[in-house]
């Protein structure tokens, strides 16, 4: 979902070069300041700050990017970051606090603890379907841990990346959180730069090109990409919720979510009902629209889903249509596709939805476990046998039981992807260990200090030792 890392000269739009933007962050790092909790803190209610006074501007970029609505961007980005800063805040002195370990008898008299210290100055890196919340939500991670950071929104969303080059100086602290617009290229040239840690969100391919530019430095890298999120269907589940709550992740920010379901994998018995109530509820969403088509973000994306439903052999139940013009696709449902086609090979990111039938809990696993591992598996069912055997079965970046998407909104709960969805964790606690270093501390008194530990060792001493270290 971005821009080629590997095409030529730097471009950015920031008035400092990148080099001394990052040379004068860890100047800020190295003098201290961020490591305090009352810091840490400020920049959290900073966040919150610029999400409560700022929304009519917020709502207004993301309309000119989008075409969102000022209650879908609320939805979507405002009260989800917020959320996250929030949580944060109420909690970070708590994080910070070194935790005590048990340690062996053998190891007596000593004291053990984990103690929690930044990493450094680390970069992020936006994307553009919910532009606020993959940035704050990263960016909330990183301050409190008390690292520095360099903000990268996402060049496809120029209006919102504007808007975060204004405000976030005036709601941070600037001389410790800056940001850096521009493309590709910009990213390139930043990861060169050797960051403490880079945090990612897009996709895969993209992913792949973050990693290879983080290697010659070692820097370590959280990636939160996408995935062929499947939505397995029983015939016990409710279809009624089961088809309100699918068709709902396909017409909310356009299906532009990494989380929304891909695909569904439906019981055969239950398939026409549900693929009814699904259209019967994708058109009642739509009533009040003046257009058919929901918009996308850019021609490039608009191509690529035009290109799957022209390819596509499947019945169209519902929607198909498109228009360029307006960069609009209608929501559309695809009963049967071939595994082969490429709305069923490649990641959606769009208001398509595919259905498939199976023929029993075990095709349909068989089914999600032959494609690489999703950021997502949604199950529904009223069977506790059926859940377990998906949550066991099925690996995924993360799983919901009779709904979609919800898991990331949930600071409680990790958020992140596995294998080719993703590396790392983030949200709550969870963004704030990823980017802080866990010291591990032994602390051991001068006395005692007993001399058969030292050699030259006798034959007496290592029989002691081996007793006393019970190996």
């Amino acid at each position: 979902m971005k821009s080629d890392l590997h095409a030529a000269p730097e471009v950015t739009h920031s008035p400092v070069p990148i080099p001394e933007v990052v040379a004068a962050l860890r100047a800020t790092y190295a003098s201290g300041r961020t490591r305090p909790a009352a810091w840490r803190i400020e920049q959290l209610r900073g966040i919150e700050r610029l999400l409560d006074e700022r929304e009519g501007e917020i709502a207004q970029a993301l309309a000119e990017d989008l075409g969102r609505d000022a209650f879908e961007t609320w939805m979507s980005d405002i009260l989800t970051a917020k959320s996250e800063a929030a949580y944060a805040r109420k909690r970070v002195r708590r994080w910070m606090r070194p935790r005590p370990r048990p340690l062996p008898l053998n190891q007596m008299p000593a004291l053990g603890w984990v103690q929690y210290e930044p990493l450094g100055v680390v970069l992020v890196i936006g994307s553009w379907n919910v532009p606020l919340t993959v940035t704050l939500g990263p960016l909330v991670g990183a301050v409190s841990a008390g690292n520095c950071a360099v903000v990268k929104p996402s060049e496809l969303t120029p209006a919102t990346s504007r808007l975060l080059a204004r405000l976030l100086p005036k709601y941070l602290d600037a001389e410790a959180i800056a940001v850096v617009e521009g493309d590709g290229r910009t990213t390139q040239t930043l990861l060169a730069q050797g960051f403490d840690h880079v945090f990612f969100t897009g996709g895969t391919e993209i992913g792949r090109k973050i990693l290879a530019g983080a290697a010659p430095h070692l820097t370590p890298v959280t990636l939160e990409l996408g995935g062929r999120n499947p939505a397995i269907v029983m015939r016990d589940a409710n279809l009624a919720v089961t088809a309100r709550r699918i068709a709902w992740t396909k017409v909310f920010i356009s299906g532009q979510s990494c989380i929304a379901a891909d695909y569904v994998l439906v019981e055969r018995a239950v398939r026409d009902e549900l693929v009814d109530r699904i259209v019967r509820s994708l058109t009642e969403f739509r009533s009040a629209a003046t257009t058919r088509g929901v918009r996308i973000v850019n021609e490039r994306q608009f191509d690529r889903l035009a290109g799957y439903l022209a390819s596509t052999g499947a019945t169209v139940a519902f929607g198909g249509g498109t228009n360029r013009a307006t960069l609009t696709v209608e929501p559309t449902v695809l009963v049967d596709p071939s595994p082969e086609d490429p709305v069923m090979r490649e990641e959606v990111f769009g208001p398509i939805l595919p259905v498939l039938a199976v023929d029993s809990l075990d095709e349909a696993t068989a089914f999600v476990n032959a494609r690489p591992k999703p950021l997502a598996a949604y199950v529904f069912t009223r069977s506790a046998r059926t859940r377990r055997r998906v949550l066991s079965e099925v690996s995924s970046g993360g799983a919901v039981v009779n709904h979609l998407t919800l898991q990331e909104v949930v600071p409680q709960l990790p958020f992140g992807g596995v294998g080719a969805s993703g590396m790392g964790r983030y949200h709550g606690r969870w963004g704030f260990e990823t980017l802080s270093h866990r010291k591990a501390v032994l602390l051991k008194p001068f006395k005692p200090d007993p001399r058969f530990f030292y050699p030259p060792y006798t034959d007496r001493t290592i029989k002691l030792m081996h007793r006393m270290l019970g190996v």
